[in-house]
Parts: C-alpha cells; sequence; structure tokens
C-alpha cells in the first residue's frame, strides 16, 4: 500500500460533505478498515506531528561558546535560554578566551554557536575586511559550513576612550591623538594584533604612541585611576556612560561594522535556527549598553539579565534549576582543578620517571631530552594553550596535556639527579651481590633516590596547581573560572574567590609532599639501621 499525500491525510478529502460535528462525522466517515484512517482526523494529526518535533528536540544538546567579557556572557545566555524555551538541552562553554579559541572550538564541533560580531568576522575570520554581510555568509558557508543569523539589531564597534576632561583640551575624534605625543595607552591583548586592530588603525590615523597591553577588563579601572590616558572599548560598554568616559569619534572611519548576530554551524537542527531568528532586531544598542551595565553595576547575573530580556520580548523560558549555593560551586570547582592537576600529575608521572631511569642508563642522550623538556617550560602557558587547542579542541583534554607537558622537567631533572646522587659505594656493593641493572635499581639505587625524586614531583604539583587556573580561558573549568569572569567584570571579589582557594589548595599539595617525603626519608633510615 503506498502512502498517500500529505495533504489527503492532514485533510478531509471531500470537506463539503462533512455535516453535523465535524469532529464526530470525520471520526465516522473514516471509520472504514485503513491502515492510516486515525491519521485522517486532523486535529489528532496535527497535535501528534508537533508533539513529534517537540519530543525530537528533548534530549539533543546543544553547545553554547561565549568569549570571555561582559557582552558575550549576556548575550550566550539569551541564547542558551532561548534554546531551552524551545525544549533542547543546552550546556554551556562560557569564558573561552577571544575569537581564536570559540571559533576554533565551533569549526572543529567542539561548540554549536556563539555569539560574534560582522566586522570581526570579515577582518579576523575571513581575512576580507571590505566584506558585506550577505558575502561574509557565503565565504563562511563555502570555507568552513558555517553560517549566521540576520543581525541582532545593534552594532558594538570597537572605539576608543578617554576621561572627559580631555573634551576640554581639544580632543574630540580619535584624529587629535596626533597632537598629544605625550598620552599614554592601555590596548586589550586581542585587539592589539587583529587585522582591525592597533596596528593597521595606528598606521591609518598617523598615531606614534606605543600602547601597553591590558586585560579588557582591568583597563577601565586603569583609566579611572589615572594610570592611563587612552584604552579601547566596546562602544556598548556600559561602563561608558556609568563613568562619563569620552568616546572618540572614529572620524576616518577605520573602524568596520560589526553587527551583532550568532554564528553557528549549518548543520545546526533547524528549530534551533528558527529559535535564534528571534532575536533578529531584537536588541538595540542602548538596551546591550544596559544590559551590561545591569551585569556590572547592578550585580545580576547573566542568566537574570538573559531572562528579563526574553520576558520582556514575550518568550516564556524553561523554568531554571535552583542554582547551586556557593560553596557547592566553590566545591565543584576545586574538584575539578584538582582533577585537571593531579590527572596531568599521574600521566608525568608514569612518563618522567621511566624516561629518567632509562636516560640514567644511557647518560648520552640526557642532556638533550632535559634541554627539549626544559624549553617546553619556556612556553607561556596561555600560548601553549593555544598552540594546542587546534590539536585537542577545548576543554579537560588540551589542559591536561599543557599541565603534563609543564611537570615533565622537574620529575624527569630531579629523577636523573636522585639516581646520579647515589653513593657510588652502595652501588657496588649491588654489583658485589650479584644483582642485575635492573634489581640494583629496584633495591638500592631507586629507594635512595625517591626522596629527590619525591621533591620533583611535589614541584611539579604546586606549578600545576597555579597553571591550572588558565585552564578556564578553554572551558576546561576549575577555579581559574572565577578569575577569568572576575577580570571580565573588573570585580576583584570574584577574582579573589578563585586565587584564593588556589592557593591554598597549592599550600595542601605543598604540605601534602612534605609529609610523604619526610615518611620516605624516616623509613629509609629505619630500613638503614636495621
Amino acid at each position: 500500500m503506498s502512502l498517500e499525500p500529505i495533504s489527503k491525510i492532514l485533510l478531509p478529502s471531500q470537506p463539503e460533505q462533512v455535516e453535523g460535528s465535524f469532529y464526530t462525522n470525520t471520526m465516522f466517515r473514516h471509520a472504514q478498515p485503513d491502515n492510516y484512517s486515525f491519521f485522517r482526523w486532523p486535529p489528532i494529526a496535527s497535535l501528534l506531528i508537533v508533539l513529534l518535533l517537540q519530543a525530537s528536540a528533548v534530549g539533543q544538546t546543544i553547545h553554547v561558546g561565549a568569549k570571555h567579557f561582559t557582552e558575550g556572557y549576556i548575550l550566550s545566555e539569551i541564547i542558551s535560554q532561548i534554546l531551552e524555551a524551545e525544549g533542547f538541552d543546552v550546556k554551556r562553554h562560557y569564558n573561552l578566551g577571544g575569537t581564536t579559541v570559540c571559533f576554533e572550538a565551533l569549526r572543529k564541533g567542539e561548540i554549536d554557536v556563539y555569539p560574534e560580531y560582522s566586522g570581526t568576522l570579515s577582518a579576523e575570520i575571513l581575512k576580507q575586511p571590505q566584506l558585506s554581510y550577505g558575502q561574509a555568509q557565503h565565504e563562511l558557508t563555502k570555507r568552513y559550513q558555517l553560517s549566521v543569523t540576520p543581525p541582532y539589531g545593534f552594532s558594538n564597534s570597537y572605539g576608543l576612550v578617554m576621561r572627559n576632561t580631555w573634551y576640554e583640551k581639544g580632543i574630540s575624534k580619535i584624529s587629535d591623538l596626533k597632537n598629544f605625543q605625550q598620552l599614554s595607552f592601555g590596548i586589550s591583548y586581542e585587539l592589539l594584533k587583529r587585522q582591525d586592530g592597533w596596528d593597521n588603525l595606528a598606521k591609518h590615523y598617523q598615531l606614534s604612541q606605543q600602547p601597553v597591553g591590558l586585560e579588557h577588563g582591568l583597563a577601565y579601572q586603569a583609566l579611572q585611576a589615572d594610570k592611563i590616558d587612552v584604552t579601547d572599548c566596546y562602544t556598548t560598554d556600559g561602563e561608558i556612560p556609568q563613568y562619563k568616559f569620552l568616546l572618540l569619534e572614529d572620524d576616518l572611519h577605520f573602524f568596520p561594522d560589526y553587527q551583532a548576530t550568532s554564528l553557528y554551524r549549518a548543520l545546526l537542527d533547524e528549530r534551533a535556527i528558527a529559535a535564534l531568528n528571534k532575536l533578529s532586531g531584537k536588541i538595540s544598542e542602548q538596551k546591550m549598553q544596559q544590559m551590561n551595565a545591569q551585569v556590572l553595576f547592578e550585580k545580576k547575573t547573566f542568566a537574570e539579565v538573559a531572562a528579563s530580556f526574553l520576558k520582556e520580548q514575550g518568550i516564556t523560558i524553561k523554568n531554571q534549576n535552583h542554582p547551586s549555593t556557593d560553596a557547592q560551586d566553590l566545591v565543584q570547582k576545586a574538584l575539578r582543578h584538582l582533577l585537571l592537576t593531579f590527572s596531568a600529575l599521574i600521566l608525568a608521572m608514569l612518563v618522567a620517571v621511566p624516561l629518567g631511569i632509562y636516560l640514567y642508563w644511557h647518560p648520552r642522550f640526557a642532556s638533550g631530552v632535559v634541554y627539549i623538556t626544559g624549553l617546553l617550560q619556556t612556553i607561556p602557558s596561555i600560548a601553549l594553550l593555544a598552540i594546542l587547542l587546534p590539536l585537542f579542541g577545548i576543554g579537560i583534554v588540551p589542559a591536561v596535556v599543557a599541565l603534563f607537558l609543564y611537570a615533565l622537567l622537574p620529575i624527569l631533572r630531579n629523577t636523573i639527579a636522585g639516581l646520579q646522587g647515589v653513593d657510588p659505594l652502595l652501588k657496588q656493593v649491588g654489583e658485589g651481590l650479584g644483582m642485575s641493572r635492573v634489581q640494583k635499581m629496584k633495591w638500592v639505587e631507586f629507594p635512595l633516590a625517591l626522596p629527590v625524586v619525591l621533591a620533583g614531583i611535589r614541584t611539579a604539583a604546586v606549578i600545576n596547581v597555579g597553571t591550572a587556573t588558565l585552564a578556564a580561558f578553554i572551558g576546561a573549568g576549575g577555579l581559574g573560572e572565577y578569575i577569568v569572569t572576575g577580570l571580565a567584570l573588573n570585580n576583584t571579589s570574584l577574582i579573589l574567590r578563585g586565587a584564593i582557594p588556589a592557593a591554598l589548595l597549592a599550600l595542601v599539595v605543598e604540605f601534602g609532599f612534605e609529609m610523604v617525603e619526610k615518611l620516605v626519608v624516616r623509613k629509609d633510615s629505619k630500613s638503614s639501621n636495621n
């Protein structure tokens, strides 16, 4: 039996013949045996299709990312809640560093959607600053199988800001800055090297001042404290009206248009795309600035601000789960921090200790290998994470790999040094007893070298506890989430909420390994006395 066209299934074949009660007559008219007669009842058929569509959304997980700045968090939370309202499960990946981290995570399928800006798409990602919105969308689909929604309704351009007092001294636009060579500039790290960033901006406006790099969240604090005279900004930053900063006119039109939009994987569920499209044209520049200010100065959470906005738009959001208490959240992040630290430490021990023994037996290779592991220590932590990102994506894996690489040197070096420091006379005693090289290592050399080896492990553990805070930049979690979010919000208490427990964890780890070393030394002393 072939299936009938959908129009015949959903609608009565002869609606003009239906008399009396529509539902009753429709039921009786199609009461004859027919495997598909049930679907001839339009209300039930329509309801069933709707239920099936909604049910198919349940259980689907959509991963939402966010750059680590206030507006990025708010927009990502709006995206998350609007998707949850459509029945999707949402997993949030916030604090993903800058554009490169978010884009690579999206391209590799680690996340499905995140808020982005048209100027960044064209200048930084596609490397074609003059592309129109439609052209950028075409290139994204062609090159990366990505797409964008229509703009949210506001443009958040880059700009330069100063204290208002400079207006009285004759500065109102960016081109005026070249006449004030004494000005000190503090520019956010991402903008320093972007295609639409400082280098090309300085050439465009013939500016010769040399800026220092600053975390964006700290720049306004430095500007208020008169530590710098000029910094970059996002034009929707809530600090601009709050502190009455002077936003300089881009009179030579350097910065491209930065229309906010959702950048998503082209294979995203169509219902999810339809949900994202509900934001098109709904957020004005003034509204975005207001939402930023609510988080920064009214101390509202990202979720509260997002829920309030969606309520204004008439979108009913899914009932939010009761948030965990501050204590529960702290414990969860501390446990994740310890997981990152000790996973990497155990892997480093499993590699570095056997490698150290091998190099002790084959000393001609030792200096070269130790030199290579030493070079790994010279790579800045955030740079190493960026290098690992294309290989391992975001999350725990690249963080553990980076911490593993940093832990190798102290463990390897101390293993070799500990074995080389064993009394030669004791080695000869082992040989005199007829021990093989492996037996001598097991019963004489390694036990005597163990305190030195443990000192190396102890050093690596303490280093890892501190370095693991940077893992938050690639979505690995841990106590670094507090620090990264606090930097974005210029919230000292939030920064300390992560920094102080991380320091305490380092002390606990230091003390723990110190106790282990003492026990090992005491045990060796008793053995030697016996």
